[in-house]
């Protein structure tokens, strides 16, 4: 054997196949209803309630700098888990499983600039298709973007403070 086989999730985000270990993820939903949060990060399209949790919901289309799209009945919802920290990644749609040989991904060449070239790991081929190898702690490292991470933790707090017993009523725009 020449080197380790990993299971990945495939997914589809503005017409190219990304893949992240699926290690990573929880589970996979469609898209249901987003709850806008206010002053969040750009990125972050609001919270979504999964499995008992409200869990921040991060759109990676623009994470990586593409147009917004409307969600429509393929777009998915990546639930992953990065160092006991839930995030929800917005995708256009999450397409397959797929075990993917360590030797098989090759490393992002240096002329690959840009925002989204940050957050590679490296490429591969599946079935003649480029697959990009998201390196989800560079997407979600809050040390790179401290607007995200105080965005992150703003949405974990509000989240947090909308599931618990209101005792107050709540405010009205007049």
């Amino acid at each position: 054997m020449t080197g380790q086989t990993e299971t990945y999730v495939l997914f589809e985000l503005a017409k190219a196949t990304y893949a992240i270990p699926s290690a990573s993820v929880q589970h996979i939903e469609m898209l249901e209803h987003v709850t806008l949060v206010p002053n969040a990060h750009r990125a972050i399209d609001g919270v979504v309630f999964s499995r008992g949790q409200v869990i921040p919901a991060l759109n990676l289309r623009v994470r990586f700098g593409f147009p917004r799209q409307e969600p429509d009945m393929r777009t998915r919802v990546v639930f992953t888990q990065v160092e006991q920290r839930i995030v929800g990644l917005i995708v256009d749609s999450a397409r397959e499983f797929r075990k993917i040989s360590a030797a098989a991904i090759r490393p992002i060449e240096k002329a690959l600039t840009g925002v989204a070239g940050n957050y590679l790991k490296g490429l591969t081929t599946v079935d003649d298709r480029l697959v990009l190898i998201l390196d989800l702690e560079s997407v979600l490292n809050l040390d790179e973007d401290e607007s995200l991470a105080n965005s992150l933790s703003e949405v974990i707090a509000h989240a947090a403070a909308e599931s618990a017993p209101a005792a107050e009523p709540s405010l009205e725009r007049s």
